[in-house]
C-alpha cells in the first residue's frame, strides 16, 4: 500500500535528507533543501511497461538487431541536422538548454513549422496558443496545419493528447513547468522534473516518438533540475550566445546517435533564426583595412573550421594597476600569454592596459588562437598593422614555442577558400601536403619567427 512521508530534497543535485540542513552534502550548495512529499510502497508492477517479461522485448543477439526500420527524420534545418548527427532518430529525446531569450523556443518552433508532412504536437507550459501563433506568424512564411499547439502543464493530460492526436514529433516547452498528480511538490522541483520526464520518456520509447524538451538553466549555466535529467535523455544541446550580438551557437553536449564535436551557427534576425552555412565570411565582413591591433586566426569549433577576427588594444595604464579585460576569451590564458611575451620576447606590457575582444560575440576555447592573440596585442603595442591577407594558427607554450594544433589541413583549406595569401602554421607538422592549397604556408617554431613575418 502506498504511503506518503515528508523528505527534504536539494533543488540543485537531488540529494535527500530526513531533516532540513543548510549546506547540501552532495553539491555543497547552501539553502537548497525544500520539503517535498515522497510516495513509498508503490507496487513495482505499476511502474513497469508490461505485466510480464513475455509481453515486453525479449533478449536477442546484437547481430540480429535490425536498424533499417529506424530512418532519421530530416528537420529541414541543416545546422540542427548537423548537430543531431544527420536528423532526428525515432524515439529520441532531445534536451535543449540555454539562457532566457537566447532563442530556444524560436528554434524549436521554426523546426516544427518546417517539418514536411509531419504531424507535430507543441505543448507549451509558459505561453498561450495565441502567443505561439503570433511568434509563428513572425518566424514562418506560412503557418502549417500539421503543427498542433496546446497550453498544458499536467503530464496526465499531455499523455491523453498524445493518444488522441498521435503526433510524429512532440515538443515540450518547458520541462520545468510540468507537474504530475502523483507528486505533491511544486512544479520545477527535483521530484516533479524527474517523474514527469520519466513518464514522457516511457511513452516516447514505446511509440518511437522523437521529442524536443526545452530546459531552463541555472546561473552557473547548467540545466536546471536533477543531474539525472541529462542521463535520461538521448541528446543534450546547449544554445549559446550573447543576446546583444547576432550569432548563436548550438553545441552538442551529449549525443547517443552522433558526434559531440559538431556545432550549428545561427544568426538572430527580426524574422527568427537564420542558418549560417559559412560563418567565416560573416565574421570577416567588417574587417577594416590596415588597422593595428587586428589579426585573423584559423580556429576550429568541433569539426568545423572558420576564421575569426581577434582585436587587441594595449595602452598606457592611466591608474596604478593595469587592467586586463577580455570578451570571448579566457582571462587566465591571456595573462599567461602576456607573461610569455614579456619573458621570452622582451615586450614590456606589465605597466599597460590590455583589452582583448573576439569579434562577433563568439566565445573561443581553441588554443590555436594563441598566436593571433599575441599578434593583435603586439600590433597594437607597436602600432603596426598586420597584413590583411595574412592569417595564423598555433598554440603557444610557456617557453615561447609554437605548438602543433589539430586538423591543420582543414584550417589551411578554409583560409585558402576565403582568398588569404599567407598563413602561419607551427613548424612541427607532418604528413600534410600544403602544395595542393593556393596559399603560401609559412612554418614557425618560435613566436619570434612569426613576428618577423608579420612585422618585417
Amino acid at each position: 500500500m502506498a504511503k506518503t512521508k515528508s523528505v527534504f530534497v536539494c533543488q540543485s543535485c537531488g540529494c535527500e535528507s530526513s531533516k532540513w540542513i543548510g549546506k547540501c552534502y552532495g553539491c555543497n550548495e547552501w539553502n537548497t533543501f525544500v520539503e517535498e512529499a515522497k510516495i513509498t510502497g508503490i507496487a513495482k508492477s505499476s511502474r513497469s511497461i508490461g505485466s510480464s517479461p513475455s509481453e515486453r522485448a525479449k533478449p536477442m543477439p546484437i547481430s540480429q538487431v535490425s536498424v533499417d526500420a529506424l530512418p532519421r527524420l530530416k528537420t529541414g534545418n541543416e545546422e540542427l541536422d548537423r548537430v543531431l548527427g544527420g536528423g532526428l532518430v525515432p524515439g529520441a529525446m532531445v534536451l535543449i538548454g540555454g539562457e532566457p531569450g537566447i532563442g530556444k523556443s524560436t528554434l524549436v518552433l521554426q523546426t516544427a513549422l518546417n517539418l514536411p508532412n509531419v504531424k507535430v504536437l507543441y505543448v507549451s507550459g509558459e505561453e498561450s496558443p495565441q502567443q505561439i501563433k503570433l511568434r509563428a506568424d513572425r518566424v514562418a512564411r506560412q503557418t502549417a496545419d500539421n503543427c498542433h499547439v496546446v497550453s498544458e502543464v499536467l503530464v496526465e493530460h499531455i499523455l491523453t493528447h498524445i493518444e488522441n492526436i498521435k503526433p510524429d514529433v512532440l515538443v515540450i516547452d518547458s520541462v520545468q513547468t510540468l507537474e504530475t498528480e502523483r507528486i505533491e511538490s511544486a512544479p520545477g522541483s527535483v521530484a516533479q522534473i524527474r517523474e514527469c520526464t520519466a513518464a514522457i520518456l516511457r511513452v516516447c520509447k514505446e511509440k518511437n516518438l522523437p521529442t524536443f524538451l526545452i530546459g531552463h538553466i541555472t546561473k552557473e549555466g547548467s540545466i536546471a533540475g536533477p543531474k539525472v535529467l541529462e542521463h535520461m535523455v538521448d541528446v543534450v544541446l546547449q544554445f549559446e550566445g550573447d543576446r546583444h550580438h547576432m550569432y548563436r551557437i548550438l553545441r552538442s553536449i551529449k549525443n547517443r546517435f552522433g558526434s559531440t564535436n559538431e556545432i550549428g551557427i545561427f544568426e538572430m534576425l527580426s524574422a527568427g533564426l537564420r542558418e549560417v552555412s559559412n560563418p567565416s565570411e560573416l565574421l570577416l565582413a567588417n574587417q577594416h583595412g590596415q588597422m593595428s591591433g587586428v589579426s585573423i586566426s584559423a580556429a576550429m569549433e568541433g569539426m568545423r573550421p572558420f576564421l575569426i577576427e581577434v582585436q587587441g588594444l594595449a595602452s598606457t595604464a592611466a591608474y596604478g594597476n593595469p587592467q586586463r579585460s577580455v570578451t570571448g576569451f579566457d582571462l587566465r590564458r591571456l595573462n599567461m600569454l602576456l607573461a610569455v611575451l614579456e619573458k621570452r620576447a622582451g615586450f614590456k606590457l606589465a605597466a599597460k592596459d590590455v583589452f582583448l575582444n573576439i569579434a562577433g560575440g563568439l566565445k573561443v576555447s581553441d588554443p590555436a588562437v594563441d598566436l593571433a592573440v599575441m599578434a593583435a596585442i603586439i600590433s597594437s603595442n607597436l602600432d603596426l598593422p598586420v597584413a590583411s591577407q595574412v592569417c595564423m594558427t598555433g598554440e603557444v607554450g610557456l617557453s615561447g614555442e609554437i605548438r602543433p594544433v589539430t586538423r591543420i589541413e582543414q584550417r589551411v583549406g578554409e583560409a585558402a577558400k576565403l582568398g588569404f595569401k599567407t598563413i602561419i602554421v607551427p613548424s612541427f607538422v607532418k604528413g600534410v601536403d600544403f602544395k595542393k592549397f593556393d596559399i603560401e604556408v609559412v612554418k614557425a617554431s618560435k613566436i619570434e619567427e612569426a613576428f618577423k613575418v608579420l612585422f618585417a
